[in-house]
């Protein structure tokens, strides 16, 4: 186990380094002319990004002094989405760079005033009767050999000589063409005016690519993490339950997960998220996990706002993964402190339904894990049930238990695309409303954001499920 897990994490690093360096390579040294100064400060802020992104991650888990935290996070995780995304618009400008090196190099072999500025050119294949005639022949008569120039100085001289052919050579004891011209003329055959010699456009190219993706980089994260710290928007689904009774059709669950409250979204962010959700005027408040990432001790004070939350059936909360990372059984008493009331494997008898919670499956290794039987064994099934378990793969232990719906969080829709391709992949459902038998899953994307504060592809939501009577 051990030879495995390191040589997994040789691979991991190889990969970083092998992308950091290309990274380095493409904004850097294929930007400039040679070594210098750039290329330095290029090196040390890449190299300088990931000390700090791992610095914030270790500090996180650490317990480190809380200041530290918020002082490494910010840059460290902003680093993590701007490095993906930097190395995404680079890999893709893989595609745009040869076709605008093909451009660049079809302008510069275009005729005159296709583009570029008139300029005399003669090339090696023109005949001798397409020449402009000499200004000045020292052959016989008849004959056109090399061209001399006897004007003053400053003529120029002829732009190119091909060497004689049949029927154009000079007569005996003619000297080869000679020019008075002054020494520093432009060379032979030089390339038109706006053209790119071939080791400028290839700087050029690199240029243009690198600015293209560190601007695309940079656009994306900045608008994704705006979007974050503007507060989730409120998203409505109706969904109907066989079980139901008539009295109940309408019923409004506020359903809000993976607030992650931490040394970046603080007090000011959960407050936003209370008026959000009271905004709404809910019956009932479900924080379905994810509410912290730190102890009672520095985060205390950021979710204190949550006592402000309003609902007539009361606002409940289950834990999440990253509450046991955080001192879970300290966060369920701070909770309850602040009115919310903790589902820990329990059940509550609503007016017209079941309410249960159960523990996330990352309490078992603290012997707090989910216990369906205790939370759902013994009720009477004809009567609709709702599950509060904050992981969407809990579902298949919903179903074998005969609830009505299962609401969770967990994913983050993915957070940052592509993830939304591995958050597919190791959940049953990476958001919105699905079904499995007899039951139904809705997955939030959650409030806010874990790591960068900064979400691309799934924007954060508070979602209102307004259940419906099929009896209505």
């Amino acid at each position: 186990m051990v030879v495995v897990f390191a040589l997994v994490a040789l691979a991991v690093v190889s990969v970083l380094v092998t992308a950091n360096w290309y990274m380095w390579r493409r904004l850097f040294r294929d930007t400039t002319r040679g070594p210098g100064t750039v290329r330095r400060v290029g090196g040390a802020v890449i190299a300088g990004g990931w000390v700090l992104a791992v610095g914030a991650l270790v500090a996180e888990r650490a317990g480190a002094p809380f200041r530290l935290q918020q002082i490494l996070a910010w840059p460290g995780f902003l680093w993590l989405a701007l490095s993906m995304y930097l190395l995404l618009a680079l890999l893709a400008g893989e595609v745009v760079r040869p076709l605008l090196r093909r451009f660049l190099e079809r302008r510069a072999g275009a005729p005159a005033g296709a583009g570029a500025p008139d300029q005399e050119r003669i090339p090696a294949a023109t005949a001798p009767s397409e020449r402009p005639e000499p200004t000045g022949t020292d052959g016989p008569a008849g004959t056109e050999g090399p061209t001399r120039t006897d004007g003053p100085a400053g003529t120029e001289g002829p732009t190119r000589t091909d060497g004689p052919t049949a029927g154009d050579r000079p007569a005996a004891g003619d000297e080869p063409a000679a020019t008075d011209g002054p020494a520093d003329a432009p060379p032979p055959a030089e390339a038109p005016p706006g053209s790119l010699a071939l080791p400028s456009r290839r700087l050029f190219v690199s240029r243009v690519v690198a600015g293209a993706a560190a601007a695309a980089a940079v656009g994306t994260v900045g608008h994704g993490t705006y979007g974050v710290l503007n507060g989730p928007s409120v998203k409505r689904v109706t969904v109907p339950l066989a079980k139901l009774p008539r009295a109940a059709h309408g019923y409004r669950i506020a359903v809000v997960s993976d607030i992650h409250l931490g040394p970046v979204l603080g007090r000011g962010f959960a407050q936003k998220v209370v008026d959000t959700i009271n905004s709404t005027q809910p019956d009932l408040i479900a924080v379905v996990g994810d509410l912290v990432d730190g102890s009672v001790k520095d985060l205390g004070p950021a979710a204190a706002p949550l006592a402000g939350l309003r609902a007539r059936d009361g606002a409940y909360f289950v834990t999440g993964n990253h509450e046991y990372f955080s001192g879970a059984e300290q966060w369920v008493d701070e909770v309850r402190r602040l009115g919310l009331l903790p589902l820990e494997n329990a059940r509550t008898e609503l007016r017209h339904f079941d309410l249960a919670g159960v523990n996330d499956v990352a309490g078992e290794d603290e012997g707090q894990g989910p216990d369906y039987a205790k939370a759902l064994g013994d009720r009477d099934r004809a009567r609709a049930c709702v599950l509060l378990a904050h992981q969407p793969v809990q579902i298949h232990d919903a179903v074998d238990h005969g609830v009505d719906l299962q609401l969770s969080g967990h994913t983050h829709g993915g957070q940052l695309w592509p993830g939304n391709l591995i958050a597919g992949a190791a959940n049953p459902t990476l958001a919105g409303l699905e079904r499995y038998g007899d039951t139904q899953l809705y997955v939030s994307r959650g409030a806010g954001a874990w790591g960068p504060p900064t979400r691309v592809g799934a924007e954060s939501d508070i979602t209102v499920i307004e259940l419906a009577s099929r009896q209505a």
